[in-house]
């Protein structure tokens, strides 16, 4: 398992984290989610077997907001 923090711009609320959230942990691979929306920041435990940092940067941007 392997971790990674995502930066994310544009979140503002609770639906937004939930949004991320559920983007995230749709994917195959990812095992543990933990965003901190005042930080504009997602922590993700995923196996890097199954899924990339790309995929995951792609899944946030296709729910509205941007990866830095």
């Amino acid at each position: 398992m392997e971790n990674t923090n995502i930066t994310i711009k544009g979140m503002t609320c609770n639906h937004c984290k939930t949004a991320v959230e559920s983007a995230l942990t749709e994917l195959e691979g990812v095992s543990g989610v933990e965003v901190d929306v005042k930080q504009g920041k997602a922590e993700v435990s995923y196996d890097s077997s199954k899924v990339t940092v790309s995929d995951m940067n792609e899944a946030v941007e296709e729910q509205g907001y941007d990866v830095k």
